[in-house]
């Protein structure tokens, strides 16, 4: 990467701006968009000290593609030589880099050593006239061992600070607004609150980097990092983003990333160099203590370890602060691939075993998502689940913790509360079911494996509820397509029958059919009743439209039936559906990569029609239902032509989305009106919708207002 260009810089008035361009749950991919070009997130700041640089800033873009670094502007104020070059010729000619810099104020320099000898104003004042990308304020750094009444005092004087700050800070600067607390969530969700709300002129801060922590990670007390974590996230603006300051240690990456962090920082990288210290996605290994090289890097690449041991110091440093570099921007990578393909958790369910006490704060995490405490950690908790996309696309590894995964939690959910036992059986007859057949012992696809025994059981009994059996509990038959259930892998076994009487009636009660009779059953091979056969199929596809409609769409099963009233066909040579159509109108068609469904232009329409509810709008509530209808976005009038005609719905032209709108799952677009405008699928959740101001906001299937040909 050597002759690396310099950055473009963003337009002016998207300086400060973030957007989302990737999500999965409380992990996103996005662009903070600065005077020296656009960061990609999630990223490492890579900690530059003006005096000792290990590796060259211009190497860092040049070779390593570091889009931003962060110095420290108090140890450039107090060296009179760095100050005035600094003032002189500018930050990034001072450590020749092109990209954005971003700078710390002196906080930390005061928990080391007690105090600094520049105020507020005047340290921000410095940055600004220095050419800083993004600032950092003077906050009041909040140790962990401090009492209450000085956590509370350091939390006020940081506020105290803030608008004075954002004042000097002006225009062209961005600035930093950290969040302190100590330990406290209460006291962190207010400092967030407070710190996300303070503005000068029309400004807030352009990112909130979360304060006081390095004595936890020092401590390894990571529990407590991830409780303040979530404390401080339940009262931040959503589009800002969120940088974990001091934090720069590969292993913890992805779970922090999981929970929505944005950026790091650190000298990790150096410092352990200088120690003979190797960095990994699961630890530290002491450069003394092995004969090969348990990694691959580039930097190490032809060496031995003996070999790297006879270099002198200086070389030695150098070469092991490449290869750390590299092992950094590595996992960041995987973790950016991770929140693409929807892996995020699993990824941090791996890296916990990388040590005890990282592996405990995972064990407390699931604790949380099985059962979230009352207060700002909860909140953040079920915000995570709920902007999880419940679908996956691929394989689903089936382990001890699957269970506790935000996605399966996320359908779990749905189920729980949106699926309905269907109101008339394959015979026309109606009234309450009769039974329940357990389906067992059989592995997916079950319309293969199963489907012969199925029909079996509803000609001889028409009124009888189909469940499948899977090693995460059962579901209906009408979602056997629908992923995670589908996908699951594992040993041989797995889909053998596991669970007794007592374990199957209470997974059955969360569907409310624990108290029918029910029927355990092993499918054998066998043919088909071909006498009855048809009716029944069609009658089990119809009943997986109206499901996947309520549980995906949030449709009301009595409305899906009105969808599908009149329903035929096409499937695909493995018999599964691929276009459903109403009234000789294609409607839908089920997705064969997750089990989900996408709407066409007419079926959007009769969502859309069949959607009482006032048109959403950010200053009004969405009253409580299981089934408010299918999720929509309203758009300002100047958006309607482009997004009619197919373009995408783009943050800033948004009046209003519905609470229930999950990000990956369908909705539909409208005008002030509610008439229907496109349809497709939202990137981001209704509460980003409101803030972002960047960015594409749902990637449109179909606009309704198609040019003439």
């Amino acid at each position: 990467m050597v002759g690396r260009s310099d950055p473009e810089p963003c337009r002016e008035q998207d300086w400060g701006l973030f957007e989302i361009t990737n999500r999965d749950g409380a992990a996103r991919i996005g662009r903070i968009h600065t005077k020296h070009g656009a960061i990609t997130t999630p990223m490492l700041l890579p900690v530059i000290n003006p005096n000792l640089r290990t590796i060259e800033p211009r190497e860092m873009w040049e070779k390593y593609g570091i889009e931003a670094l962060i110095t420290n502007s108090y140890v450039i104020w107090k060296h009179e030589d760095l100050r005035t070059t600094a003032l002189s010729d500018g930050i990034h000619s001072l450590i020749d880099f092109p990209g954005a810099v971003v700078t710390d104020s002196g906080t930390f320099q005061s928990y080391v050593y007690g105090d600094v000898e520049v105020g507020p104003e005047e340290i921000v004042a410095f940055q600004r006239d220095m050419g800083v990308d993004i600032g950092t304020m003077l906050d009041v750094f909040g140790r962990p061992d401090m009492t209450r009444e000085q956590l509370e005092n350091s939390v006020q004087e940081t506020v105290n600070r803030a608008e004075k700050s954002l004042s000097v800070a002006g225009s062209e600067m961005l600035l930093n607004g950290p969040i302190q607390g100590g330990t406290h969530a209460d006291l962190r969700a207010e400092s967030s609150l407070l710190m996300g709300s303070a503005e000068s002129e029309g400004r807030g801060f352009a990112v909130h980097p979360i304060g006081g922590i390095v004595p936890l990670m020092e401590q390894q007390r990571y529990q407590e990092l991830f409780e303040i974590l979530l404390a401080s996230k339940s009262n931040l603006p959503p589009d800002r983003p969120v940088h974990f300051f001091g934090c720069g240690h590969p292993m913890l990456f992805p779970m922090a990333i999981a929970l929505g962090v944005d950026l790091f920082d650190s000298a990790a990288y150096a410092i352990f160099a200088r120690d003979d210290r190797l960095l990994t996605p699961e630890g530290t290994v002491k450069l003394g203590d092995i004969q090969e090289w348990p990694f691959n890097s580039h930097a190490l690449f032809g060496t031995t370890p003996q070999g790297v041991r006879d270099m002198d110091r200086d070389e030695r440093s150098t070469i092991l602060a490449k290869h750390n570099l590299e092992v950094t921007q590595s996992e960041l990578a995987r973790c950016r691939e991770a929140i693409r393909n929807g892996t995020i958790w699993e990824l941090a369910e791996k890296r916990s075993h990388a040590s005890p006490y990282l592996r405990e704060a995972f064990l407390w995490l699931q604790e949380q998502l099985d059962d979230p405490d009352d207060g700002p950690i909860g909140d953040s908790v079920l915000r995570m689940i709920a902007s999880t996309n419940p679908l996956r696309g691929g394989g689903e590894g089936l382990g001890d913790e699957i269970e506790y995964r935000p996605h399966i939690l996320h359908i779990q959910a749905l189920l729980a509360t949106r699926w309905r036992v269907p109101g008339s059986w394959w015979d026309a007859t109606t009234g309450p079911p009769e039974r329940v057949l357990l389906i067992e012992g059989v592995p997916p696809p079950w319309r293969n494996s199963a489907l012969a025994s199925v029909i079996e059981h509803l000609v001889e009994e028409p009124r009888t509820v189909v469940m499948i059996s899977t090693p995460i509990g059962p579901i209906p038959f009408s979602i056997e397509d629908v992923s995670p259930w589908c996908h699951l892998t594992g040993p041989d076994g797995i889909w053998d029958p596991i669970f007794d009487d007592e374990e199957v009636l209470e997974a059955l009660e969360e569907f409310g059919i624990s108290e029918i009779p029910l029927i355990r059953a092993i499918p054998i091979e066998g043919e088909e009743d071909q006498t009855k056969a048809p009716e029944v199929r069609e009658w089990l596809d119809r009943c997986s439209v109206v499901d996947k409609l309520a549980l995906l769409c949030a449709i009301n099963p009595s409305d899906g039936c009105k969808m599908t009233d009149g329903m035929t066909s096409r499937k695909s040579r493995t018999d599964r559906l691929v276009n459903v159509s109403s009234g000789g109108e294609h409607i839908l068609s089920p997705r064969l990569t997750d089990g989900g469904v996408s709407l066409t232009n007419h079926g959007a329409s009769i969502a859309n029609g069949l959607n009482t509810s006032p048109v959403p709008d950010f200053d009004s509530s969405e009253e409580d239902s299981d089934f408010p209808g299918i999720p929509r976005v309203c758009i300002i009038d100047d958006a309607v032509p482009f997004v009619g005609k197919g373009r995408n719905v783009m943050h800033g032209y948004i009046s209003g989305a519905d609470s229930h709108l999950t990000p990956g799952q369908p909705c539909i677009v409208v005008d002030s009106t509610g008439a229907l405008v496109a349809h497709g699928t939202p990137i981001t959740t209704h509460l980003e919708m409101s803030y972002l101001r960047k960015g594409v906001a749902v990637k449109v299937r179909e606009g309704a207002m198609k040019q003439d040909s």
